[in-house]
């Protein structure tokens, strides 16, 4: 069974960083696409950034210059370092495992979220 677990969230104040981690277990990550999905309150589920199995990256146009995301297929764990964050980045962060090797998706497999606040 597939299990993703989030961790590194919390509150920082607005130009700060946060890592957040997922781990995986009951699949070795290796051959699969992994993203990074929030969700802000009242607002729809949105594409953060997404790592193929090669470790070719996309991000959202939001997001771009201040997170990145990597992979550690040794420790079966992706990892997304925010810098600068902002107000407009709080919300639930979500890891997703890919169906596949490439970063578009369809994801198949999610985290519990991890909360990401920012405060101004």
């Amino acid at each position: 069974q597939v299990r993703l677990v989030e961790s590194g969230g919390g509150l920082v104040q607005a130009g700060g960083s946060l890592r957040l981690s997922c781990a995986a277990s009951g699949r070795t990550i290796s051959a699969y696409a992994m993203g990074w999905f929030r969700q802000a309150p009242g607002k729809q589920r949105e594409v953060v950034a997404r790592i193929s199995s090669g470790g070719s990256t996309t991000y959202a146009d939001a997001v771009k210059g201040r997170f990145a995301v990597s992979r550690d297929n040794a420790e079966n764990t992706v990892y997304l370092q925010m810098n600068s964050l902002k107000p407009e980045d709080t919300a639930v962060y979500y890891c997703a495992l890919g169906r596949g090797s490439g970063w578009f998706g369809p994801y198949d497999y999610w985290g519990q979220g991890t909360q990401v606040t920012v405060s101004s």
